[in-house]
């Protein structure tokens, strides 16, 4: 507290002091700026208008709503609202509009490829990467090898019903039969034909590997579904073996090993996880990446 009895007028500044000294330095009594009290007051009167205004002081189980009756609340529900239904135009314009057309309306394909991108974030990017180029079991979306197909009808089909999924008829299923843990082939046979693919894929063969007895067992048990050409058959699911990619990797250990006891990879069906304007826009933002046909 200042001690009104030490009070006196400093002889520098001629300012009174508060009565409070220490170590010998005196506290000057100096007001404060008129400008500084101003704004105070006026921070203090806008203050109280506010709370009469608008919503302010807390009750029991509500607040003052205040005299404008304004609720920042309701106007950010209202907005989401709009937001909503103009989402719920766009949607059902993009639900009755067939893929080829949704990529030649720019409205709706800005609307799909925002809407797309978001569903992508959320459902798809865990097992096909944020860029969408994939891990070892999962495909590679910006490259053009695709095992069943990349025209935006074929995308649309394997996002809507998956890939193995027992809980659609419609789903994507082609297994490829395990050679080695099955005894189809036998140790060197599964040598040959793994070393006469690799071969074909610009790969090096195991060594002293019958490369010519490779092709006959190829043609006898693989070409059916790979293609005599070893491009792969899209109507069946299996893919190229001179692709650059291959899903499982690209050595003559992975194919082997393919070979003898196949990995066969599922992907959800969505059609039961999202409406169908979100699988469409999925579609065509999967499409958009540039490796669909």
């Amino acid at each position: 507290m200042a001690d009104s009895h030490n009070k006196e007028i400093d002889q520098v500044s001629g300012v009174e002091t508060t009565g409070h000294e220490w170590d010998g330095l005196k506290e000057l009594n100096n007001p404060l700026p008129r400008w500084w009290l101003y704004s105070f007051y006026l921070c203090i009167a806008w203050a109280i208008g506010y709370w009469v205004l608008y919503p302010s002081w807390p009750m029991v189980s509500s607040y003052t709503s205040g005299v404008l009756g304004n609720s920042q609340r309701a106007d950010a529900l209202a907005a989401y609202q709009e937001g909503i239904d103009a989402r719920s135009g766009f949607a059902d314009k993009i639900v009755a509009t067939p893929l080829e057309e949704i990529k030649a309306d720019q409205s709706l394909l800005e609307f799909a490829l925002a809407n797309g991108q978001a569903a992508f974030g959320d459902n798809c990017a865990p097992c096909h990467g944020t860029g969408a180029t994939g891990f070892e079991g999962y495909p590679n979306l910006q490259d053009d090898t695709w095992i069943w197909g990349g025209i935006l009808d074929a995308i649309h089909t394997t996002l809507q019903y998956g890939i193995r999924h027992n809980d659609y008829e419609d789903t994507r299923f082609g297994d490829m039969p395990a050679f080695g843990r099955d005894e189809l082939l036998s140790r060197e046979e599964i040598d040959q034909v793994a070393s006469f693919v690799a071969v074909k894929a610009g790969l090096e063969p195991k060594e002293g590997v019958d490369l010519a007895a490779g092709e006959t067992l190829y043609v006898d048990n693989c070409a059916a579904c790979h293609g005599d050409d070893l491009k792969g058959i899209q109507d069946v699911g299996a893919p190229s073996l001179v692709s650059a990619n291959y899903l499982y990797g690209k050595t003559l250990d992975a194919i082997t090993a393919q070979i003898k006891n196949p990995r066969n990879g599922v992907m959800p069906g969505w059609e039961a996880r999202l409406d169908p304007a979100t699988i469409k826009s999925l579609t065509v933002y999967v499409h958009s990446f540039g490796g669909g046909q």
